[in-house]
């Protein structure tokens, strides 16, 4: 089981995830929502299209942009389209 962590909460949870480039892509269905806030940031990757942020918030503590996802991916990406991967000191993690 993948799990993603910040500040002592798990974020999301899930045994299939997507590798690309180094970042798991976990399934929208298994994140924690609780933990998620709407960014109004937005970037541009060449071969999987515009991501959309959230925002990560545990404890009234804020992680700007900590996890990103493609709403609408272009066909080379279409693998991870709607699930979300993180950074910013998110620390993915497998766990038996």
């Amino acid at each position: 089981m993948w799990k993603a962590i910040w500040n002592g909460a798990v974020l999301a949870e899930s045994d299939d995830t997507k590798l690309v480039e180094g970042n798991h892509y976990f399934p929208a269905e298994t994140i924690h929502r609780e933990y998620f806030q709407h960014s109004d940031t937005h970037t541009t990757c060449f071969w999987k299209g515009v991501a959309s942020y959230y925002d990560v918030v545990v404890d009234d503590q804020v992680n700007r942009d900590a996890a990103w996802y493609y709403p609408e991916t272009k066909r080379a990406a279409q693998a991870i389209e709607g699930y979300v991967a993180f950074w910013r000191g998110v620390k993915v993690v497998k766990e038996e």
